[in-house]
């Protein structure tokens, strides 16, 4: 499999952007990688990259993007920050991947068993860490299904929350970087979210 060139990535709409991601993905859970030559990769993107998607994943270390979408140099920015949340430095980079580096698509991806929504549903207070995880609250709050055992050994709690989070990450992209928000709405890029089972290996999108 080639490296992406200015002219593969120009050709590719958001939906094709999206439909290399799940061919990577089932890929993946099937133990199949497609064949790259790494070093070969690395002399091509010497001189430049173009990738064409920007993925917002966890910093767990299960949850590696360019191995659950079987991907290769040059083919995807990678962020990660634990609980896949949102900050100025972050929609920075997401604006730099799409407006200036050119990429179609923007992943908000989740997993399970997220270590940083179970300590945000513990009300976790530790030095920084507790202005990281106040960022999944309002995910939290806006759980309402479980009145009982809000708490992070509750694993369906969890995993709502988990799945509120992706969706708030996505909403809060679009509203706080007219850029991005733009971009999509007038087709050049797709904002979608998506959750990752560590169990299976499985990346099920929200769309």
């Amino acid at each position: 499999m080639r490296t992406h060139t200015q002219e593969t990535q120009n050709d590719l709409t958001p939906e094709l952007a999206l439909e290399i991601l799940r061919d990577g993905n089932k890929r993946f859970i099937n133990n199949i990688k497609a064949h790259r030559n790494l070093l070969q990769q690395v002399n091509e993107t010497s001189s430049g990259q173009f990738p064409f998607a920007a993925i917002l994943s966890c910093i767990d270390s299960r949850t590696s993007a360019e191995l659950i979408f079987d991907q290769g140099l040059g083919d995807i920015f990678s962020i990660r920050i634990a609980g896949n949340v949102i900050n100025q430095d972050i929609l920075g980079s997401m604006e730099f991947a799409c407006q200036l580096a050119g990429s179609k698509l923007i992943v908000v991806l989740g997993h399970t068993k997220c270590s940083a929504i179970e300590g945000a549903c513990n009300n976790i207070v530790m030095g920084n860490i507790t202005a990281l995880l106040s960022k999944i609250k309002p995910a939290i709050a806006m759980e309402t299904k479980t009145t009982s055992s809000r708490t992070g050994s509750n694993r369906t709690f969890v995993e709502n929350v988990t799945a509120n989070n992706v969706s708030l990450t996505v909403q809060k992209i679009k509203e706080q970087s007219s850029i991005l928000n733009e971009m999509e709405r007038t087709k050049q890029i797709k904002i979608i979210g998506g959750l990752h089972d560590l169990e299976t290996g499985q990346v099920t999108f929200y769309e």
